[in-house]
């Protein structure tokens, strides 16, 4: 079985945390760090065992925030 790095990140949002993968767009939440990561490891194995697929290789993320209007 090959191995594949994923790139995560994760915050609070209310009273769950959310965790999300870089390299493929699957999320999943948790009350804990630990349960919402365990959740998206889950969710990434159920979707790549539909759909084998090439994962991009994420190097380096970094954070932006911009701010935007909208009516």
């Amino acid at each position: 079985m090959k191995k594949t790095y994923f790139t995560s990140v994760i915050w609070k949002e209310g009273k769950y945390y959310v965790a999300q993968c870089l390299n493929i767009d699957v999320s999943s939440f948790g009350k804990t760090k630990r349960e919402a990561l365990k959740n998206l490891e889950e969710a990434v194995e159920l979707y790549l065992e539909d759909k084998p697929i090439r994962v991009q290789r994420v190097v380096s993320p970094s954070i932006v925030v911009r701010e935007l209007q909208y009516a």
